[in-house]
């Protein structure tokens, strides 16, 4: 268990205290700057435990599986709680925008699995993976902050969180299309 392992693990960890502080925070203003520090600091871990590890060459396979599924984690629960906490026209597009991310990492993280018990091996993430990530955590950050300045301040639409949501969206998908793309000789051989 070395350092970018024990981030990965860290940062699976800090998913239910970013859930409990969206969730249970009362105070608006408050629990948006909390959760979306917390879940800033979350994301961080992700960042760190990858240079750390390609750096001082502690990349492990533990890692390369692991480091996926707890960003997977991060986003699910974010995801979750940004989409229960909206409204309106807003909820309805994060409802579809949710499960779009939702199919997408379930799909990839079956085509990790089939890889994984092929000549293939463990799947570390992809560039294209790793900008989606980015443009995820990007999103909900904005999507946890932009109410409290939209309600405090200009009294206007979401543009930013709608803006962002769309990039994470066509981000998710092409990630998703470029993984299918790349294994699909795996997985076709696998039937």
């Amino acid at each position: 268990m070395n350092l970018p392992n024990k981030l990965t693990m860290l940062r699976a960890i800090l998913v239910p205290v970013f859930m409990a502080c969206a969730l249970y925070i009362k105070n608006p203003i408050i629990c948006a700057i909390v959760s979306a520090v917390v879940f800033a600091i979350t994301s961080l871990t992700d960042m760190l435990d990858g240079k750390i590890a390609r750096k001082y060459n502690l990349v492990t396979s533990f890692g390369k599986f692991m480091d996926p599924l707890a960003d997977k984690f991060m986003v699910f629960a974010a995801l979750l709680v940004v989409t229960v906490k909206s409204a309106g026209v807003l909820q309805q597009v994060m409802i579809w925008a949710s499960a779009i991310v939702f199919l997408r990492e379930l799909g990839v993280t079956s085509i990790r699995l089939v890889c994984a018990n092929s000549e293939v091996g463990v799947v570390a993430a992809s560039w294209f993976g790793k900008c989606k990530t980015v443009t995820q955590i990007l999103a909900i950050i904005i999507l946890l902050i932009e109410p409290i300045i939209v309600a405090n301040v200009i009294n206007t639409y979401f543009i930013a969180s709608y803006i962002m949501v769309g990039a994470m969206v066509i981000m998710t998908v092409g990630s998703g299309m470029d993984y299918l793309k790349t294994y699909w000789p795996v997985l076709s051989k696998s039937k």
